[in-house]
């Protein structure tokens, strides 16, 4: 017979081997229960990777060509809003490249019809949109972001945003008009690197008057643009922070601007790639996470690399929608 001490020992040694055995199940199955839970207020979902454009210093490079299909990109659409989501953000590669934008407006209608997220924007190098397109699906979008690193059409060329004769310019503003016409909010992409960190943009975005312009430092990122595994040499592109930091002074007088250093861009992204995984970037790379369509949002959550406080500090809550917008008038 086993006295009451010996019992006790026995009771509370089989409760710390099955703790121990959950927890290296947990860890090695790709999944993490934990009381402090990270809600997914605002996502980059990266849907595909391949693009129309060259740019160097591209940290989100064409390694594959994966696409989900739309029924499966729905329903993990549907499994964000449920874990919290408020805000999608679609960016690529190239988000226009698929489907000639058909699956893109697709999703972007989901979104604000079926889901009905308050905030539904896009990022895109614009190349690619027409005014189709915006007649289409531009009731369901908030926020339209084209990337512009320079107001000098050579300067973009060496840059690798160019295709053949097309205007790069030119597009933009075709953009930003159409932007207007179907009352979607025009937000700039600026990277500073090496081809642009001595330019004056003041007069040009002061004319283009975008909602937000968000100015980065080149990011280098292991296995993406840096590093013999990637696909692109970002290096020749780079800037140290004194150069980035003289470029903000330059433009201070642009009410709209939204500065975001290295510091501030590497781990403040929920990043989603093409196969639903959250991409860790704290390691100056890009870790992914197994699939929130296996592991569900919560578990791949805990391998997402997230700095909720840095999201914060660089201003990552703001009005989003084209309602909240128009209501600050």
């Amino acid at each position: 017979m086993l006295g009451d001490f010996d019992e006790f020992f026995v009771f509370w040694t089989v409760l710390l081997v099955v703790f121990l055995c959950q927890k290296y199940y947990f860890q090695n199955s790709g999944v993490i229960k934990v009381n402090d839970q990270i809600v997914p207020k605002s996502v980059n979902y990266h849907f595909t990777r391949q693009c129309n454009y060259e740019c160097g210093f591209c940290f989100h490079t064409a390694k594959t060509s994966f696409v989900l299909d739309l029924d499966v990109a729905k329903k993990g659409l549907r499994m964000l809003k449920e874990a919290g989501m408020e805000k999608i953000n679609f960016s690529g590669g190239e988000p226009f490249i698929v489907k000639r934008g058909r699956y893109l407006g697709e999703m972007v209608k989901f979104c604000k019809m079926a889901l009905k997220l308050p905030s539904v924007s896009i990022v895109s190098n614009g190349s690619l949109i027409t005014e189709k397109w915006f007649q289409s699906y531009g009731k369901y979008v908030d926020i339209m972001a084209v990337s512009c690193d320079s107001f000098n059409e050579e300067t973009n060329k060496l840059i690798g945003r160019g295709q053949g004769s097309k205007n790069h310019l030119e597009q933009i503003l075709k953009v930003r008009n159409w932007c207007e016409k179907y009352n979607v909010l025009f937000k700039l992409n600026t990277v500073v690197n090496t081809y642009n960190q001595n330019e004056d943009m003041c007069e040009q975005v002061s004319r283009i008057n975008p909602i937000r312009w968000k100015v980065f430092q080149c990011l280098l990122l292991e296995g993406e643009n840096a590093g013999p595994e990637a696909l692109r040499n970002a290096e020749r592109f780079y800037i140290d922070d004194a150069t980035f930091e003289s470029f903000l002074q330059r433009h201070e007088s642009i009410k709209s601007l939204v500065p975001e250093s290295n510091t501030k861009m590497q781990n403040s992204y929920l990043i989603l790639d093409e196969y639903m995984r959250f991409l860790d970037c704290t390691s100056g790379s890009k870790v992914p996470s197994k699939s929130i369509l296996d592991i569900g949002v919560e578990n791949a959550l805990k391998f997402s690399g997230f700095d909720e406080d840095m999201f914060k500090k660089r201003g990552g809550f703001y009005k989003w929608s084209k309602e909240a917008e128009r209501l600050s008038w």
